[in-house]
């Protein structure tokens, strides 16, 4: 296809020094924003006029950017979405063009007021006035534009008038009779008004977009700000930590040096003795060993001799065994064991404190509900106790409703996230607590495991601690827990159990499966007789940062 030559540059677009041009809207030939973009066989878009002026000055029709080369010169098609969307980065970032000025003026050039499509000309105001007289009907006027050709067919070398929808491009009328016979044309005001209205009923969906996504970057600020605090409380706790383990490091140090001190002065004293011992026995040896020998060496007496050796032992029988006494040759490492140990065990109680002090970061508001309560369980007016009354109640036997197991579930569940909240339990001598799953059975005997949806630990018999799991694991606890924190990490599949008094670790199971919503378990069983009178009770989380 024949095109015919530009007969002037390219439109230059000034842009704000802080705007970056995106790649994806830079024409790789001027570089810069892309006007009236065509796309080549291969795929790469240029500017129309860039792409031309290439293919003009040379005989090989080739891709600027590949290298493709062509065996003839295809002919170029309107890339409209990325039209569009330069045109959109041009009016967001307020783009201008450069001022038009009148292609009549011969010397001084004016600026321009009108475009003639007919002429291809731009006329200033004296221009203007004198193109008027002989064309004011024939010709189409337009605002100035710097590069008039955008505006005229580049075939048929006619103004731009109607608009292909099947082929979504601007054509004339000439192109009616060609290649866009039989298709469907419309003049381009009318598709013009059409595109400004689609595009003003869309404001309203681009208005709710932009706030979307301004509310979504207050959110994600609001969550780094949150998130960055929460780091910094998380280092200072850290530093906190680590520094009182250093002390803790330092102080069993001490000691154990002065332990250390303290044995080897005792058996330095201890080897003092025993030499002391053994001189005074030499001493005693050599008296005995030179009185003999002066009564035995000057006695001819055969008789005298014999009663000497009967009455006079050679080894006095106050004599220490000393081969029975054995020399430490080595220092035992038994001392540094035990302080090890000693010093494990504070590291341990430290990370346990630490560990339940970050899971109190996420205490909830835990309410027992009424309507699945036991009818012997008697609750507080705000929902926060429970304890078993021993005289059953009239009580609707809805389906939420435990009996004759004595539970009760918290009003509120949990589908995901973590939770945490503690229970009083002192003064009792039987109490289950934990959580479970929403469809687990209520009516019936109820074996509390994992397995049929419940997590719990529990108190039998006044000092049987067991986890409920499906085999039932005993557990040593140090000391008897009054208040206890249970805390979920519901896609951790996680449940812990903490001493809160003693900031020690009951028990957890691990790697759970939640699919279901979660609630708070409490059972504070049968009564007996008054032993076991004593209410459960939700309390407030006290955190401690």
């Amino acid at each position: 296809m024949e095109e015919s030559q530009p007969t002037s540059a390219k439109p230059r677009w000034t842009i704000r020094k802080s705007i970056e041009i995106p790649p994806k809207l830079q024409c790789d030939v001027c570089l810069d924003v892309f006007s009236d973009p065509v796309i080549t066989p291969c795929g790469h878009n240029f500017c129309r006029i860039c792409l031309k002026q290439c293919w003009d000055n040379s005989q090989i029709y080739s891709c600027p950017y590949c290298k493709k080369t062509f065996s003839k010169r295809p002919e170029l098609k309107i890339n409209t979405t990325l039209r569009y969307l330069t045109l959109i980065f041009k009016e967001q970032f307020s783009l201008r063009r450069s001022e038009v000025l009148c292609d009549i003026c011969d010397e001084s050039k004016l600026k321009a007021l009108k475009s003639c499509l007919t002429c291809q000309m731009s006329y200033c105001e004296t221009h203007l006035n004198t193109h008027e007289k002989f064309h004011i009907k024939k010709h189409k006027l337009l605002d100035p534009v710097e590069n008039i050709k955008l505006y005229i067919c580049e075939k048929h070398e006619r103004p731009l008038e109607l608009f292909c929808r099947d082929d979504q491009t601007c054509v004339c009328v000439f192109c009616t009779d060609g290649d866009h016979k039989n298709h469907n044309t419309v003049p381009l005001e009318e598709e013009s008004k059409e595109k400004k209205t689609q595009l003003m009923k869309t404001q309203p969906d681009i208005q709710q977009m932009i706030q979307e996504r301004i509310k979504k970057i207050q959110d994600i600020k609001h969550s780094a700000e949150l998130r960055k605090r929460s780091r910094e409380q998380e280092k200072a706790a850290s530093f906190e930590i680590f520094s009182d383990l250093i002390r803790s490091i330092e102080r069993c140090q001490t000691e154990l040096l002065e332990m250390m001190e303290q044995e080897q002065k005792s058996e330095e004293k201890q080897d003092e003795d025993l030499i002391k011992d053994l001189e005074q026995e030499i001493t005693e040896l050599k008296l005995r060993d030179s009185e003999l020998l002066e009564k035995i060496t000057h006695s001819e007496d055969h008789l005298n001799i014999i009663q000497i050796y009967s009455s006079f032992p050679y080894i006095p029988p106050d004599m220490k065994n000393w081969s029975e006494i054995s020399m430490k040759t080595h220092v035992s490492v038994e001392t540094l064991r035990r302080a090890l140990t000693q010093l494990q065990e504070t590291l341990n109680e430290k990370l346990i404190q630490t560990e339940l002090i970050e899971k109190q970061q996420y205490a909830v508001d835990v309410t027992l509900d009424p309507d699945t309560a036991h009818p012997n369980l008697i609750l507080s007016e705000d929902r926060k106790q429970v304890k078993h009354g021993d005289i059953k109640h009239k009580l609707p036997d809805n389906p939420e409703r435990f009996d004759p197991c004595a539970n009760v579930l918290g009003k509120e569940g949990f589908t995901s996230g973590r939770f945490y909240f503690e229970v009083q339990v002192n003064d009792k001598t039987n109490w289950v607590l934990g959580v479970a799953r929403e469809s687990i059975d209520r009516k019936g005997t109820i074996r509390m495991s994992p397995l049929n949806g419940f997590w719990t630990v529990a108190l039998w018999n006044e000092k049987d601690y067991k986890a409920c799991t499906d085999w039932s694991v005993s557990l040593c606890l140090k000391v008897k827990p009054q208040k206890v924190g249970v805390f979920v990490d519901y896609e951790e599949g996680l449940v812990c159990f903490y001493d809160v008094g003693s900031r020690s670790h009951i028990y957890s199971y691990t790697a759970q499966t939640f699919t279901e919503k979660l609630f708070p378990l409490f059972s504070p069983c049968p009564n007996d007789k008054g032993k076991n009178s004593a209410p459960m009770i939700i309390s407030p989380v006290h955190y401690n940062k």
